[in-house]
């Protein structure tokens, strides 16, 4: 099986940027075709609606605003990008996808799940990833990660500690209610062990030896 969407999730600094970077990279030296793309962004859409989203001076963007505008940026990149990859076989590896709006958006703001898991259905037409890598470690370290690579903080890396916990949580419940889908990883291990651990999880689903 090489047609697999892989969506790569996490709170800020968990280091899940890099270890989508690290799995297209083998991928490729298996001569397994990829596609490697992220959110909000990976369209020139989508990579408009990035600015307004992570800009850390727009303090003033409301809630669902912002859960409709990561939709719209969602949505385009589905049709353009992400359903032509998965029609010619490739994989695709997607840094964060709609399980982000359901942890940011949900768990973060206070929005209602079941209603963003509507309008995430009605963005996405019902595409759902087949394998979700959380990685996963305390705030706290996350947001040091990011302080000690750049003094600019989106929006979202400048929230607070209570807004990044509700985050977390909101991730691992997800996780714990879709097992099959989810595969879960301990973010405070070296970022060579851990991309090993998420490469023998996909060469597994790919059906590889």
């Amino acid at each position: 099986m090489s047609h697999l969407f892989i969506t790569f999730e996490g709170t800020e600094g968990s280091g899940k940027s890099l270890q989508a970077r690290l799995l297209v990279e083998r991928l490729r030296a298996h001569g397994i075709g990829v596609l490697h793309t992220r959110e909000p962004g990976g369209t020139a859409l989508g990579d408009q609606l990035r600015q307004v989203l992570l800009t850390r001076q727009d303090t003033t963007l409301e809630a669902r605003a912002e859960a409709l505008l990561m939709c719209a940026s969602r949505a385009q990149l589905v049709a353009q990008v992400i359903r032509p990859a998965v029609a010619r076989g490739d994989v695709v590896v997607c840094d964060r996808f709609a399980d982000s709006t359901l942890a940011y958006q949900g768990g973060g703001r206070g929005l209602d799940l079941a209603e963003l898991r509507t309008v995430i259905s009605f963005a996405t037409a019902g595409l759902v990833p087949d394998m979700t890598m959380l990685l996963d470690l305390p705030v706290g370290v996350g947001l040091a990660r990011k302080r000690a690579d750049s003094a600019d903080w989106n929006r979202f890396e400048a929230e607070t500690i209570a807004f990044h916990t509700r985050v977390q949580q909101t991730y691992l419940m997800l996780a714990t209610a879709e097992p099959a889908r989810w595969h879960c990883f301990d973010g405070e291990k070296p970022a060579a062990e851990l991309a090993e651990l998420i490469w023998q999880r996909v060469n597994t689903r790919l059906g590889h030896p």
